[in-house]
């Protein structure tokens, strides 16, 4: 009796996992992200000027109401409307942790500047 307890109770698991799974392949069709997130789709670097490298790269976001694709810690993100649309790209903290950053005069971008003075701007188009 104790067996074939425990032998429904592991079939009624396997069918709740499947279940699980198959709801959740429903809602996630390959290619699409979770919402929330970023990926990087492309990347491109010019390194045909000395000491200095143009970098662009293209991201994709399924971000969450209010939210809008971003930069944090140097990596594509969902962040608050608000920061895109006032233009204060520091509030996002798209720097690593030992840069400091600042807003470029006419507010088009940031630089994001390490402790040996290296400087990396970026700009919105």
């Amino acid at each position: 009796m104790q067996l074939l307890r425990v032998a429904w109770a592991l079939t009624g698991a396997a069918i709740c996992c499947f279940l699980i799974l198959l709801i959740h392949s429903r809602l996630l069709k390959e290619g699409q992200l979770a919402a929330g997130t970023c990926e990087i789709v492309t990347l491109d670097r010019d390194s045909s000027q000395p000491r200095r490298t143009i970098a662009r790269q293209t991201a994709r976001c399924a971000c969450k109401k209010g939210q809008i694709a971003g930069t944090t810690r140097a990596r594509p993100a969902c962040v608050d409307a608000g920061i895109v649309r006032k233009k204060q790209w520091c509030e996002m903290v798209p720097c690593l942790e030992d840069e400091g950053c600042d807003l470029l005069v006419n507010r088009s971008g940031w630089t994001c500047t390490q402790p040996g003075g290296r400087v990396k701007t970026t700009t919105v188009s």
